[in-house]
């Protein structure tokens, strides 16, 4: 596509892209949504700065991107259930989803993308980190992609590495699942509806095991497979500023925030857009 409403500046040749000449608080016409969307699918996250959105402004743009669903772990602002509150308080020391992970594929039907929001950040630190899934599969030699395309794997809710991240905020506003266990079983490489691509669909913070296999005979290959997800070569580092906006598909792009920034506040506001069940 040739752009003509934006403009497009890529962080990394794997992924990511900065989005500019755009104020997200406007009447955005469907030649500017095309043009978004069109560039969400290319670069599979795309960022905007110093955009002051109000949380109505945040929903409306949401809602031209897809339709916001709620986070079942954390219930979200008042009069804004769409909206969940990702927050690491000055004196706490684990921050909300630090590891590498794609959201809620605990779900039946997980997010198909997410946008966050920063409204505080630490004046160092608290970067994240973004990775191409579709480049990890694609890497994997021609035995292995065989093997895994027929195989699904389960993913959970209550992993402890991924629950220890979110404890703090849903002793804050837990939601309405916030006691409950989630499972899902999904295939290890999924195809994007959209696209047709194929990506490698698991990730450290939710999967426990491949489906048939117990979860020591499940590790190796999953800890392989994981070690190729995060090649340097396939990632990219966005760095927030109040005001800042990141968008990514969900469906072949993990995320990783690091937690660097101990004694600061980092505040920031998150829509996730339903999804379909993959396949």
């Amino acid at each position: 596509m040739d752009y003509t409403r934006i403009r497009i500046e890529p962080l990394s040749p794997a992924l990511g892209a900065e989005v500019s000449g755009v104020d997200l608080s406007g009447t955005l016409d469907d030649t500017l949504i095309a043009e978004l969307r069109h560039a969400f699918l290319t670069h599979l996250v795309i960022f905007f700065r110093d955009q002051s959105l109000s949380p109505d402004r945040f929903l409306a743009f949401a809602r031209c991107m897809g339709e916001p669903s709620e986070y079942p772990m954390v219930k979200g602002l008042d009069g804004y259930p769409e909206i969940t509150e990702v927050i690491k308080k000055e004196n706490e020391r684990v921050n909300f989803g630090g590891i590498w992970h794609s959201d809620t594929t605990y779900l039946e039907k997980p997010p198909m993308g997410t946008m966050l929001l920063a409204r505080e950040v630490p004046p160092v630190g608290g970067d994240t980190l973004f990775a191409n899934m579709f480049l990890a599969y694609e890497s994997l030699s021609p035995g292995l992609q065989r093997l895994l395309d027929g195989l699904t794997a389960i993913n959970t809710s209550d992993k402890d590495i991924a629950a220890a991240t979110r404890a703090d905020r849903v002793r804050d506003r837990p939601g309405g699942s916030g006691q409950t266990v989630n499972s899902a079983e999904h295939p290890i490489v999924r195809t994007h509806p959209e696209t047709g691509r194929k990506a490698l669909y698991i990730n450290p913070g939710h999967t426990v095991r491949i489906a048939g296999f117990s979860e020591q005979e499940s590790a190796p290959i999953l800890e392989y497979l994981y070690a190729q997800q995060i090649r340097v070569e396939f990632t990219c580092r966005f760095r927030w500023r109040v005001g800042s906006l990141a968008f990514w598909d969900n469906r072949a792009a993990q995320h990783y925030p690091l937690n660097d920034y101990h004694g600061y506040r980092r505040a920031m506001q998150r829509i996730t857009l339903a999804g379909d069940r993959p396949r």
